[in-house]
């Protein structure tokens, strides 16, 4: 997960603990079908993939090509560690999004996910995402908007807790609501065509992924709780509510989640 210096020393929120990986991995598990099936991945295409974190989503990519290849670039050293072992379809680089050690023209396609919410100058990365793209190359991008987040029943214990995450996150140099800016960015990136949509997170007891989902928050906000109390955001009588409150939710039987990722996709111009 990339991050950029500022005036501010910029942080991903989450870290890279070890429950925090087995986080990412799960939602992996979550979402990256539909994800695949957003990108149109073509087999023979050459694709560069921005902040590639454990590198699950590349490794599965990699396996739908035949003369085609997925490279990653992940700053975290954690992370990389991580990744699947490379082949002739797959490769992990250590780097930084926001200065990429590609030629011009490099590549068809570039995909990120949940990445340019915690770089400190989105339009900087998408810049260099078109640099390396060729001539009518292909950009894919999903991202939060995390306070677009409903329950039923309310969970106004959460709530609180989940817009303290959110103003602590835009001091860190990242943006919890990037997914709706998605539009303006590639614009001022010079990007051409693009075009939006919307991945639904629709979770209740039947759909088999309603505690999977509830866990996840659980593990977002419970990855950055020292940070919110030591940096007085919150309180741990706060916290602790926030986390119980979901735990009842995940456990009653007549409950319902409501979210959706922001996506888009754009062309480099030829």
């Amino acid at each position: 997960m990339m991050v950029m210096a500022g005036t501010r020393k910029s942080f991903y929120i989450h870290g890279t603990r070890e429950d925090e990986q087995d986080r990412l991995a799960r939602l992996n598990e979550l979402t990256n079908e539909s994800f695949i099936d957003f990108t149109e991945v073509r087999d023979t295409d050459t694709i560069l993939e921005l902040g590639s974190g454990l590198g699950i989503l590349a490794g599965k990519i990699s396996e739908k090509l035949t003369t085609g290849k997925v490279t990653g670039i992940e700053i975290s050293a954690d992370q990389i560690a991580k990744c699947p072992k490379e082949t002739k379809k797959l490769s992990f680089i250590r780097g930084d999004v926001c200065d990429l050690p590609f030629d011009q023209d490099s590549f068809d396609t570039v995909y990120c996910r949940y990445i340019l919410e915690h770089v400190e100058s989105p339009v900087r990365a998408l810049h260099e995402a078109r640099r390396v793209l060729k001539p009518g190359g292909r950009i894919f991008i999903q991202e939060n908007s995390i306070l677009l987040l409903e329950f039923y029943p309310d969970c106004p214990h959460f709530r609180l807790v989940w817009k303290a995450f959110a103003a602590y996150q835009s001091t860190l140099g990242g943006d919890a609501m990037i997914g709706i800016k998605l539009y303006a960015l590639l614009n001022q990136a010079g990007f051409e065509k693009p075009e939006l949509s919307m991945a639904p997170e629709l979770h209740y007891p039947e759909s088999g992924t309603f505690g999977p989902w509830i866990d996840n928050l659980i593990g977002n906000i419970r990855s950055a709780k020292d940070q919110l109390i030591t940096e007085n955001y919150i309180t741990q009588r706060q916290y602790s509510a926030a986390e119980e409150e979901l735990e009842e939710l995940k456990n009653n039987k007549t409950a319902s989640s409501y979210f959706y990722w922001n996506r888009a996709k754009a062309l480099k111009p030829v």
